[in-house]
């Protein structure tokens, strides 16, 4: 049987640790961390934990908004879609992920580039 990327990446406790290191580079960064001023930031990781766990084939099913749905009151453009995707790819190289899974992980994010700018 083949490993899903959420296995090959180190399962619950690798994306529970990149998803920590992506939100202090997230609330470090002035192009975007205004969005999430008023954000419990438990809750807001959690929900990334889980549909993370989903998106990388870990889990069957997600319970939460989709991308579209989660982003669309937010008036977000390309400068912060890419501050995002360069924190993303900064989380998975400072924490020693492959490059052949971080290319998984990053093509899985740019998948979502229309959804999440709701275009």
């Amino acid at each position: 049987m083949t490993q899903s990327l959420f296995e090959k990446i180190g399962g619950k406790p690798a994306v529970d640790a990149a998803v920590d290191l992506f939100y202090e580079k997230v609330l470090a960064d002035p192009r975007i961390n205004h969005f999430f001023t008023d954000v419990d930031m438990t809750r807001q990781r959690s929900h990334q934990k889980a549909f993370l766990a989903y998106a990388f084939g870990g889990m069957e099913s997600y319970e939460g908004r989709s991308m579209r749905e989660a982003h669309k009151h937010l008036d977000l453009n390309e400068e912060h879609f890419g501050a995002v995707a360069e924190h993303l790819q900064a989380t998975l190289e400072e924490l020693g992920v492959p490059e052949d899974l971080t290319g998984e992980v990053m093509t899985i994010a740019a998948n979502t580039h229309d959804d999440v700018l709701n275009l």
